[in-house]
């Protein structure tokens, strides 16, 4: 992926190239279009998660790993144990590892940690190098092939014994296939499940480009290749314009991010894990992408049960990523959803967890009851997110009604007030 076409990269350009006034006009367009729909998605449900634990993964090359553990309440998993496992004992059941993507961290799965603990289901997310609160390793470490031994070095550590359930969104899925092609009998022998969501096994451009990619690219071109180099060595001016530039960047995030309304919280909270990540590690991550391909890894999964899903105005690893992914896993299930880009656990959080908690559920029972999995047909679905967008109709129709309301009484409280007043 060249900084050409990073719409990673083309946020960070625009954001802090532009001026307040061109900033206040496009956020200003995009309230016209979308304030109600995103106001009236808004909730008061914390973004932010409380773990059980937290943990410091040291890798073999001195980094030093975040990692959080959510643990299940006795009774949930009891629960979950009972008819999937072979001795219905919550230990048996699988733990699922959650692995975020390039620029995020391990704040995106929110949603999914809740859900899935819920569920019964003891979960471990961990910060990739050079992300959230993990530390940083030298240039020439930021490679998919080293995250994939940072991802065993996690799990020999956090996850030493049982069944894993392995979940990846973008650069995530792509650090699960590292590991399949590094550790193959680990992988074998210790995954039962695996979720590749919104990602790419290679063998096609990464990032297509759209509107944020096009302004991006023409300002870095303009600027020069040292551009993201040298505001690295300036934090506090880069600090200063985000400050400024607030409303256009939330703009960027949602243009580039989502496909659908969603509540202003989430952009900005998208936002700030997307601009926090240092800009020389967003940089010095580049050149893995470029060549990208593991696709041969893919046979590594083909005794798991497996779901890929993508969204269908996903930017950066457009539905024809996640073809090529169930090509290469006979069994796959393929779910495809409608209105849906990249950051898709955050967009569409209910879909998605709902069809984790039925793959860790379908990982443990299939494990028990010896299913070949590899001849499992291949499904794909084609789905919308039906509860959000009545949800979203209702609350927009509540809102035009109070929005015409206020119109009306302050039309009659001008009328009413006395002429020369």
């Amino acid at each position: 992926m060249s900084p050409r076409r990073n719409p990673v990269l083309g946020i960070a350009a625009a954001t802090l190239g532009v001026a307040a006034g061109v900033a206040a006009g496009i956020a200003a367009d995009r309230a016209g279009k979308h304030r109600a729909a995103m106001e009236a998605l808004e909730t008061p449900e914390l973004l932010d998660i409380t773990p059980d634990e937290e943990h410091v993964v040291l890798t073999d090359d001195g980094v030093t790993l975040h990692a959080e553990v959510d643990l299940p309440a006795a009774e949930a998993a009891r629960a979950a144990a009972e008819g999937a496992t072979l001795h219905g004992r919550p230990e048996e059941l699988p733990t699922v590892v959650l692995t975020h993507g390039y620029c995020l961290s391990l704040r995106c799965w929110v949603y999914q940690r809740r859900a899935l603990k819920a569920a019964g289901y003891r979960v471990v997310s961990w910060d990739q190098r050079g992300h959230g609160r993990s530390g940083r390793g030298e240039k020439a470490s930021y490679t998919i092939e080293r995250l994939g031994e940072d991802l065993h070095q996690v799990l020999q550590q956090l996850v030493p014994e049982g069944d894993i359930v392995l979940v990846g969104h973008s650069m995530g899925g792509m650090t699960m296939l590292a590991l399949g092609e590094q550790r193959r009998e680990f992988v074998v022998e210790r995954v039962v499940g695996a979720g590749f969501i919104a990602t790419s096994a290679g063998g096609l451009m990464l990032a297509n480009g759209g509107r944020v990619a096009t302004f991006g690219r023409l300002m870095l071109e303009r600027l020069g290749p040292g551009f993201l180099a040298s505001l690295a060595e300036r934090p506090e001016l880069v600090k200063r314009v985000r400050r400024v530039a607030r409303d256009f960047e939330d703009f960027l995030v949602e243009q580039n991010s989502f496909a659908s309304p969603v509540p202003r919280s989430v952009v900005r909270y998208t936002a700030d894990m997307l601009l926090s990540t240092p800009l020389d590690v967003v940089n010095d991550y580049l050149q893995t992408f470029d060549g990208f391909d593991k696709r041969p890894a893919l046979l590594e999964f083909q005794h798991a049960v497996v779901l890929v899903f993508n969204g269908r105005e996903d930017i950066l690893t457009p539905p024809a990523h996640s073809e090529l992914i169930v090509e290469g896993i006979p069994g796959a299930e393929h779910i495809v959803v409608n209105d849906a880009g990249h950051v898709i656990m955050l967009e569409h959080p209910d879909l998605l967890d709902a069809h984790l908690v039925q793959l860790v559920d379908q990982s443990a029972r299939a494990r028990v009851e010896q299913i070949d999995v590899a001849r499992q047909p291949h499904v794909r679905r084609v789905v919308t997110d039906v509860a959000k967008n009545r949800r979203l109709k209702r609350l927009e129709k509540e809102a035009g009604e109070l929005a015409r309301a206020r119109r009306s009484r302050s039309g009659r409280a001008r009328s009413a007030r006395p002429k020369g007043a």
